[in-house]
């Protein structure tokens, strides 16, 4: 069981270009219904790497901030939990914790560990600072996103409760270990997308890099895309 701070957010402009994003939420404060998609009333504004089925709720760990002020100490006060545009913030869960496919409850919903977050450049732009979203890629502080199995409301006093385990899943902490490798194995990628409950869209790029890997078996490995980076001319 952990407890649970919730976020939501409009689409609203960055500071630094005044180009749309929904990185910035508020707490909630009342009950609030998840949908298919996410909390009614939170927006994201590029929906082609952001929202969707696969992506309807972000949680991001909080004891992540710790590290990431650490990393930017100039900045380090403006890393509080719903700053990096997470849904749900919680104290006691992260990465090494949970594995694709566990099932929680919170509140009337049920929803589904899919695949992690690729954090965006928007991160940087966010907070005024080069480099953040590639260090959360590199340590793999990047928290996770759940599918949504049971629509139903949600209330900030509610708990995350884990009501299904993936029984013989890795942890996403693992699974990342595995899909960040320099060269890992064909058949553990394979074994990696047959995950139940594992996001079509990440299952899919896993698959690829399994099937390049095996049929260029001398050339150097492409490294896994870790991040969306900011498009040319922006």
């Amino acid at each position: 069981m952990s407890d649970i701070s919730l976020f939501i957010g409009s689409i609203t402009a960055l500071p630094e270009n005044g180009r749309p994003t929904g990185i910035f939420k508020n707490p909630v404060t009342t009950s609030v219904y998840l949908t298919s998609t996410g909390f009614t009333g939170d927006e994201q504004a590029d929906r082609s790497v952001h929202g969707g089925p696969e992506k309807a709720v972000h949680l991001y760990p909080a004891a992540h901030y710790a590290r990431l002020g650490r990393a930017f100490p100039e900045i380090a006060g403006q890393f509080v939990p719903g700053s990096l545009g997470e849904n749900i913030s919680s104290p006691d869960l992260d990465e090494s914790q949970v594995r694709i496919g566990d099932v929680f409850q919170l509140g009337e919903a049920r929803i589904q560990v899919c695949q992690p977050r690729n954090p965006c450049w928007k991160i940087d732009a966010r907070f005024g600072e080069a480099g953040i979203a590639v260090f959360i890629a590199e340590q793999r502080l990047t928290g996770w996103y759940f599918r949504v199995l049971q629509q139903g409301n949600v209330s900030p006093d509610d708990t995350l409760e884990l009501a299904v385990p993936a029984a013989g899943a890795p942890s996403l902490a693992a699974a990342m270990d595995i899909w960040h490798a320099h060269r890992p194995t064909a058949q553990a990628l394979r074994e990696l997308a047959a995950l139940p409950g594992i996001a079509s869209n990440w299952q899919r790029k896993i698959i690829q890099r399994a099937d390049w890997l095996e049929n260029n078996p001398d050339q150097p490995a492409p490294k896994p895309t870790a991040f969306h980076v900011k498009p040319a001319g922006n």
